[in-house]
């Protein structure tokens, strides 16, 4: 089945890339065609690209596996995730004094435009969050209608370094010779694939913990209070283990198997046999030396976070509340050691039920979880269009009849060819076909018209002749 109208989105993770491609229903809930990785932990550096080359091979790749899912249809744009750790929010107001006047909403019309063309310096504006709106220094949810003389918008603006979305838009489109339809700003859009709008009006923050960054995405009474993406990822725990004489890769593996964010004293006596770096020999370590790196390495993430709480005002808000995502959430004890630190009620991330029609269980996968966030946030068709061929004309050959003159030369060619014993014995034949030849010359003087066969009677009449003269000939 070949698909026309669908959206197609890529994940630019830090430990690896994926593509997928869904479709929207009328009332905005997403199916999930297809989806595929690659390893990125080349090409992409703390949600940064870096290797842009090497990134957009594997995105080429990507989009080729995903087109031979698509039943005979092709990409022709896609949505990238930004992130990386430039990326953060800022605040901005903008206001007006209306006097002894009313918002209209030609009012909020101008203070978005004045917004949108504010520029700040060395920073590129990624999104604008909605704003809380301060009628006379109250805050006001839907200020039309309602009479002040000063009304402020205070704004959220996501911002990064310019190369942030430079190198996912201009730079990445001329390499993969694909459009980029949007460049979609990553935690903002799975905050609000995961959160619902009774746990942002309530306070929430969201902390996904990839493998090059952490983001903290906050909320507070239904509005954006911060966001802010942490240099500190759960790959920086898998190098710390690698400290303990083991590869990479199998520090990797004992990270997932053996890593817990607490400590336990327990777990003194109990040995973890590992690979060593030189790839043929085997090494035990004890169980607890493990897990003092792992939460060595935890804790200052942690810290980190609160901190990030702290400076927005919400670490000490009554209610307030925590979800977990990402790969890194699944560290054991994650959850019990951000809940102990905090104070609050943590709980793993899940995707709001009322915005996934089809594969709500590869959108609960935190692996693939933020390309479906990306997804939801398309909205231009991302099939390539492509024209169809026009008909051309079916051309009819025309029948062409032989001549008389033709047939006749051709017989009597045949005629000299023949012997004459066999002449002699065609004669008779000849003779008898000569009253039906007459008739039909009188047929054709009434208006009938000549045949093939017409033609033949006639050659074979001449034929006939030429026999008898020659017979005569010889007498």
């Amino acid at each position: 089945m070949a698909y026309t109208d669908f959206i197609a989105a890529i994940d630019l993770g830090s430990s690896h890339m994926v593509g997928m491609v869904g479709t929207k229903g009328p009332a905005g809930t997403l199916s999930i065609i297809a989806y595929e990785v690659e390893n990125s932990d080349t090409c992409i550096r703390r949600g940064c690209v870096y290797n842009i080359k090497d990134a957009a091979g594997k995105i080429v790749r990507l989009i080729r596996k995903l087109e031979n899912k698509l039943g005979g249809s092709r990409i022709g744009k896609v949505y990238i995730g930004v992130g990386g750790q430039s990326l953060r929010s800022i605040n901005h107001a903008v206001s007006r004094v209306l006097g002894s006047g009313t918002v209209t909403e030609e009012v909020l019309k101008e203070l978005d435009q004045e917004c949108r063309q504010y520029r700040p310096d060395m920073l590129d504006v990624l999104d604008i969050a909605a704003p809380v709106y301060y009628l006379d220094n109250q805050p006001e949810t839907h200020p039309v209608g309602l009479g002040c003389s000063r009304i402020e918008a205070r704004y959220k603006l996501l911002v990064g370094r310019p190369s942030l979305r430079h190198a996912v838009t201009t730079n990445m489109s001329e390499q993969i010779k694909l459009d980029v339809a949007g460049a979609v700003v990553a935690p903002l859009a799975l905050a609000d694939l995961i959160l619902t709008e009774q746990e942002k009006l309530k306070g929430c923050a969201l902390i996904d913990f990839g493998a090059g960054v952490t983001s903290v995405t906050m909320y507070k009474d239904g509005s954006l209070a911060g966001l802010y993406v942490i240099p500190l990822g759960s790959h920086l725990i898998t190098r710390d283990l690698t400290s303990l004489g083991m590869p990479e890769k199998e520090a990797e593996r004992v990270k997932r198997t053996y890593g817990n964010a607490i400590w336990e004293k327990d777990n003194e006596q109990q040995m973890v046999t590992v690979d060593l770096a030189d790839g043929q020999h085997s090494s035990e370590i004890k169980l607890s030396d493990i897990n003092m790196v792992v939460e060595a390495r935890s804790r200052e993430i942690i810290e980190n976070i609160y901190a990030r709480l702290e400076d927005t005002g919400v670490a000490k808000e009554p209610g307030y509340s925590i979800v977990i995502a990402g790969n890194g959430a699944a560290l054991k004890n994650m959850r019990e050691a951000l809940s102990e630190r905090f104070k609050m009620d943590v709980r793993y991330a899940s995707v709001r039920k009322d915005l996934i029609a089809d594969g709500e269980m590869i959108a609960n996968n935190p692996e693939y979880t933020t390309a479906v966030a990306l997804l939801l946030k398309g909205t231009e068709n991302c099939a390539l269009y492509t024209a169809p061929e026009p008909e051309k004309p079916k051309v009819v050959e025309p029948k062409i009849e032989p001549k008389e003159e033709s047939v006749i030369a051709e017989v009597e060619e045949k005629q000299e060819e023949v012997p004459v014993e066999q002449q002699v014995a065609a004669s008779a034949t000849t003779t008898k076909n000569r009253n039906s030849g007459t008739k039909k010359e009188e047929e054709k003087k009434k208006g009938k018209s000549w045949g093939i066969f017409d033609l033949f009677d006639k050659a074979v009449d001449k034929m006939g002749e030429g026999i008898d003269k020659a017979l005569k000939d010889e007498q």
